[in-house]
């Protein structure tokens, strides 16, 4: 019976998220055939740029077997219920500010009627903001509730929805699953790749503490430095900060001034001259983290941007700078080795979208691996798969940048056609005559909904024409009662689900889920 074996090189988030995916996916401790080692140094963290997740998290968590509970208590996690854009669309000035949701949640649809097309319709002075009028989670979220109520189970409520967390607990707890399934860890610091000579193929790799290790697929995790892929195999890596300009972030944590601080469920996107700030609400302590171009901004412009929005508590504490290139490798599955993670590619923190692409390849490779025949053998599918979805998520991401009127120079040069991604022009320009529809998107090459590119343009200010074919939604009356239901199911959401805060205090004191 042949057996088969895989060696996962890094940690983090990425090496134990697919460690423990793909034990769980083979059941490997009554798996004879497979094995599964991960190698990580002790010394090298995780990178943390990012500390919120998608909704698909939930199901990977599940999958894995890791109870909601203990995840929440291992992670210092709160409950995500979407993202809120702050300024934007406008420069703030004279006191004006502006914010919208994209929330989790989709728009509402009533009995055969879609309600987008009935909102578009109204006067756009006086209409709700468009998540406000398509969900109740936008009042929800508001309200700083929690999206489930206490006794609704694991991973289960009304509301979709899904976390903030600690990056470095996260790992830990995955590691600890993953190595109860039976994952080998050996801790220890890659030091060579070794070449077979006919096929190019990696043949082992060296350790300073285990000497040479062989397996039969080879799974980069090793971060930004991705040494197989990149320095071994020499993966051209593809940039496209010519469309996203962002590549520094400078991070940091504050702690609460006191204990019952209620906690927003959503992240916080602030826009500032030159790119944005989030704002993640954990257990314990606020994640803040200033993102930005330097080709726009410089350092220290950036450090007085985070400055001014923590009201100069980062001088207090310990500030991060991140530098991250955004771009990906068009073949990250190159003969037996494939790349998960920062290794594979990294666009920018804004969405999640980095842990939504470990999610994705995980359970790709999963699928796709060669329980016999050439471990390779899936490497053109998996790049091809990938590959796309990279290039929809730069198209989403571009659609919140291009669409600001702000006057800065890093604004308008979003704005600059040369910029935008010629899919995402045409996409543009239809939906001047009609909104996104399932119907501009292959599902299994996309890590978005058409309803979030739905609540990007309409909170951005994205003017659709309708009013030539108005006769053709005669339903009005129907839709301003559907609205009206929406919005008084919001409010009483509002006040009979329970606080954020109280709701990750009892989960954390241990009585949420009985």
């Amino acid at each position: 019976m042949a057996k088969r074996s895989i060696l996962i090189v890094g940690g983090g988030t990425a090496g134990w998220l697919t460690a423990a995916y793909l034990a769980r996916f083979f059941d490997l401790p009554r798996n004879p055939r497979l094995s599964i080692t991960l190698l990580a140094s002790d010394e090298i963290g995780s990178i943390g740029v990012g500390e919120g997740a998608f909704p698909t998290i939930r199901d990977t968590l599940r999958f894995i077997g890791i109870d909601e509970s203990a995840f929440v208590r291992a992670t210092s996690a709160t409950f995500k219920q979407g993202i809120r854009f702050d300024d934007w669309v406008h420069t703030p000035e004279a006191g004006r500010s502006s914010h919208y949701l994209h929330p989790f949640e989709p728009p509402f649809h009533g009995d055969g009627h879609s309600l987008v097309a009935y909102w578009l319709l109204q006067n756009e002075a006086t209409r709700r903001p468009f998540a406000e009028a398509m969900t109740i989670q936008n009042r929800v979220a508001e309200a700083q509730r929690a999206p489930k109520r206490p006794g609704e189970g694991e991973f289960t409520g009304p509301l979709n929805y899904a976390y903030h967390f600690d990056a470095a607990r996260l790992a830990e707890i995955l590691s600890a699953q993953a190595s109860a399934m039976g994952v080998a860890h050996l801790g220890g610091t890659l030091t060579g790749v070794g070449l077979n000579a006919e096929t190019g193929a990696i043949d082992h790799v060296i350790t300073a503490e285990h000497g040479t290790l062989t397996a039969d697929l080879y799974i980069d995790c090793s971060g930004f430095r991705a040494e197989l892929i990149g320095g071994a195999l020499q993966s051209p890596f593809r940039g496209v900060k010519h469309q996203l300009f962002t590549d520094r972030a400078l991070a940091c944590k504050l702690p609460y001034d006191r204990p019952d601080v209620p906690i927003e469920s959503y992240t916080i996107a602030a826009a500032h001259e030159a790119g944005w700030t989030w704002d993640i609400g954990l257990a314990g302590a606020r994640g803040i983290g200033c993102v930005y171009s330097s080709d726009h901004l410089s350092d220290a412009r950036a450090a007085e941007i985070l400055a001014g929005y923590t009201g100069g508590r980062s001088h207090d504490v310990n500030v991060r700078s991140i530098p991250f290139e955004a771009g990906y490798r068009p073949a990250s599955w190159v003969k037996n080795c494939v790349a998960v993670g920062l290794s594979g590619g990294f666009l920018e923190p804004l969405e999640s979208t980095g842990l939504v692409m470990i999610e994705t390849a995980a359970a790709m490779i999963a699928e796709m691996f060669p329980l016999n025949g050439p471990v390779g053998a899936p490497a053109r599918r998996f790049n091809e798969l990938m590959a796309a979805r990279y290039d929809n998520i730069i198209n989403f991401l571009k659609l919140h940048y291009c669409l600001s009127r702000r006057g800065e120079g890093f604004w308008r040069d979003n704005g600059d056609p040369a910029s935008i991604p010629d899919r995402l022009k045409q996409l543009l320009e239809e939906w001047r005559y009609r909104p996104p529809s399932r119907f501009d998107f292959i599902l299994d090459l996309e890590s978005f909904a058409p309803f979030n590119y739905q609540y990007i343009l309409y909170g951005m200010g994205f003017h659709t024409d309708l009013s030539p074919v108005r006769e053709d939604f005669p339903d009005v009356a129907e839709a301003e009662r559907i609205f009206a239901r929406i919005r008084s199911f919001g409010d009483r959401a509002a006040s009979e689900l329970p606080a954020h805060r109280a709701m990750i205090d009892q989960i954390n004191a241990g009585g949420a889920y009985a």
